[in-house]
């Protein structure tokens, strides 16, 4: 089985799905949230859209401090500059996992914040979650979308929105 052609595969089927969610996203409403612990929507979509090019980062290096390297999500004024933002992350991610051997995916990754370790796992590790870090945050999306009354898109079947009963 070819991992690496798998993960390309899934990367850019999860692409095709969160693009459509991202290109719903309301800009006028960039401070909503569902909940006073919720992410804000702005907060929530850059993430969403940064998380596309976690697979080219832990292709490319073996840890993220962010001590170091502190977040800072790209500022984006409309649903445009949003897919943009995943859309070169997939390309770059893709691009990286062009280049590397399936054993490579083995080797050690680590999330840390200075001395304080947040994770560890395998290259291929972090892709996964990666992966289940855009699935998750794009669902949440979705709540955000059914509370403003946007239709919500289908992920892996027709959405309540999109069935006709």
């Amino acid at each position: 089985m070819d991992i690496i052609k798998l993960l390309q595969n899934e990367l850019t089927q999860e692409a095709a799905t969160t693009r459509k969610f991202l290109a719903l996203v309301p800009f006028d409403k960039p401070d909503f949230a569902p909940h006073e612990k919720s992410m804000k929507m702005m907060d929530l979509v850059t993430h969403i859209a940064d998380l596309m090019s976690w697979t080219k980062l832990g292709v490319e290096t073996d840890e993220l401090d962010f001590a170091t390297a502190p977040y800072n999500p790209t500022k984006v004024e409309n649903n445009e500059q949003l897919i943009a933002i995943l859309d070169k992350g997939l390309a770059e991610s893709l691009a990286s996992l062009a280049e590397v051997e399936e054993a490579f995916l083995e080797k050690p990754w680590l999330l840390r914040t200075g001395e304080q370790i947040h994770a560890e796992m395998t290259k291929y590790g972090l892709i996964r979650v990666s992966l289940s870090q855009i699935i998750h945050h794009r669902a949440q999306l979705g709540v955000y979308l059914r509370l403003l009354n946007i239709p919500v898109p289908s992920s892996y079947g027709p959405s309540a929105d999109e069935q006709s009963f």
